[in-house]
């Protein structure tokens, strides 16, 4: 056990009995392993002809993805180092939303690369510096390669969102589906100065199984999962004018315990009259300022519903929160808590409201509100699992043009940048002496992973597709990339597949750290005792 140390007056216990140790290289090849694993796991899904991975989780609920960020969230990982990997995949996720995939087996490629020089005893320092350096030369390179462009040139955008959507279940709906992502962001969108900013959390996605994902559209305003409180009420307003109100429309019990005696039947009467007197007083206010159409976020009380219905107001209750807020962003409604306080200034409007069928279930369409800052995408599509795709694959896309509207600057995609600068680097090392040279030399060998695994997935000839494709980059055609989808080399940007400078770069940073961190690691040493009385976490 590494834990005893032979001291003077007999053997030191530094651990527990029961710690579990694993030492330099041992350890490093371990952790190695396990990432090389994960990259194994995700590979296959990179590109336009990336395949899908089915899921199966504990309770048997399947999930059908080929959403890097999503296999590795719904597989349970064990080991250490594998957990570091599938970190990467949820940082790409929650910065820029796409190159999830591509981030993970570039990280696990630098890993397998490193392994090499470690064999030739490359001391781990040694690399770590090599790859940092190549990691802050390719984002200079990615950086001189990009293209400037508005940030709200619409074609443009459709170009980003639709090489976003090549990679997925949708990719044969990316026309109409494209348009309806930039359409929703375009009407979101905030201007501060020179600067543009969208937060996505204005568009609310609204999924229904049924029709075909040809169906999927876009609301100017809300679409509400709930119906109509009241028979008796209409189904359908124009012109509406809506009142948001986020307590409850009905007479409060006292929060103290007390009690009301009535000593003769006709005050029993009284009584209940001047609850009812109560509640119509409410509903005639809200009429007189010319309320149609009323939100609520808690109940609203039986005789309420009545007296609403008779004046002709449509109403809908138990809205959750943060469609109240998307609702008064729509709308350009107050959220109000007192309808004392009710005037005609904080009221939305919108051209139409109505319920409508959508599958077995009756939910409420705001539509038309005039300058949305709050839009809803309803996404259809054959079945719930194809729906869950869909929607991973708008969230995709949606970040994807939100980080050019953000950044507006987009290289050539199918790995035309990777390999370019793999190329560069190779040549940039050379001003490098001793070791580091190597690792700057290795970091470009893993760069050209991405172009190869994309080629590799399609089927087409690796050895020979790459050998064409340093060819043409290096007699100047730097947008030379991987056309997947018609298994050829091509000019990435004449094809229109175009992808967000902020993409690349993060998938270079994070990449780049986690391998890094990886590498750093000479010691494992797992304490047990914990919870469940674990021992060493399964290696490898």
């Amino acid at each position: 056990m590494a834990s005893i140390q032979q001291g003077p007056n007999g053997p030191v216990l530094v651990l527990k009995e029961s710690a579990l140790q694993q030492k330099g290289k041992d350890a490093q090849q371990n952790n190695i392993a396990a990432a090389k694993l994960v990259t194994e796991l995700v590979k296959s899904s990179l590109g336009p002809r990336g395949l899908d991975k089915m899921l199966v989780d504990s309770l048997g609920d399947v999930t059908i993805t080929n959403d890097g960020a999503t296999i590795l969230k719904e597989i349970d990982v064990q080991h250490p180092a594998a957990k570091m990997m599938v970190e990467i995949s949820k940082t790409v996720d929650n910065e820029v939303g796409d190159g999830t995939t591509s981030s993970v087996v570039f990280g696990g490629t630098l890993l397998a690369k490193a392994e090499d020089l470690l064999k030739k005893d490359v001391h781990s320092s040694t690399i770590i510096d090599g790859y940092q350096a190549a990691a802050e030369k390719t984002l200079e390179i990615y950086s001189e390669l990009s293209k400037k462009i508005k940030p709200d040139d619409k074609e443009s955008l459709i170009k980003i969102a639709t090489t976003s959507m090549q990679s997925k279940l949708i990719s044969e709906d990316s026309d109409t589906l494209s348009k309806i992502v930039v359409d929703a962001i375009l009407s979101i969108v905030t201007k501060k100065g020179e600067d543009y900013f969208v937060d996505l959390e204005n568009i609310k996605v609204e999924k229904k199984s049924g029709g075909s994902i040809q169906d999927t559209q876009i609301v100017k305003g809300i679409v509400l999962d709930k119906e109509i409180v009241h028979s008796g009420m209409p189904t359908k307003i124009d012109k509406a004018n809506i009142a948001l109100l986020n307590s409850a429309l009905e007479i409060e019990k006292t929060e103290m315990s007390s009690e009301i005696r009535i000593s003769d039947p006709t005050q029993m009467q009284m009584f209940l009259e001047e609850e009812n007197r109560m509640l119509k007083t409410m509903v005639d206010k809200l009429h007189d300022i010319g309320v149609n159409v009323l939100i609520c976020q808690k109940g609203i009380d039986d005789i309420a519903q009545h007296y609403l219905a008779k004046n002709g107001i449509l109403a809908v209750r138990r809205v959750k929160e943060s469609d109240m807020i998307k609702l008064s962003k729509a709308t350009g409604g107050r959220v109000i808590s007192n309808i004392d306080d009710l005037s005609e200034k904080d009221l939305g409007s919108a051209n139409l409201v109505h319920q409508k069928k959508v599958e077995s279930d009756k939910w409420v369409f705001i539509e038309g509100c005039k300058h949305p800052q709050s839009v809803t995408m309803l996404i259809r599509g054959g079945s719930q699992r194809v729906i869950d795709e869909v929607d991973r694959s708008i969230h995709d896309s949606l970040m994807v043009v939100k980080d050019v509207i953000e950044k507006p600057e987009i290289v050539a995609g199918g790995g035309a940048p990777e390999s370019f600068a793999a190329s560069q680097l190779k040549d940039w090392a050379d001003n490098f002496d001793g070791r580091e040279q190597l690792a700057i030399k290795k970091y470009a060998e893993a760069l050209e992973v991405i172009p190869l695994t994309i080629a590799e997935n399609a089927g087409m000839d690796p050895i020979d597709t790459m050998a064409n494709l340093r060819a043409k980059q290096n007699q100047g055609r730097k947008w030379t990339g991987i056309d997947a989808k018609n298994t050829k080399i091509a000019d990435m940007l004449s094809i229109d597949v175009v992808e967000p400078i902020a993409v690349k770069e993060q998938i270079i940073k994070s990449a780049t750290e986690a391998a890094c961190m990886i590498l750093r690691i000479d010691d494992v040493i797992a304490v047990s005792g914990g919870p469940g009385g674990g021992g060493m976490p399964p290696m490898g």
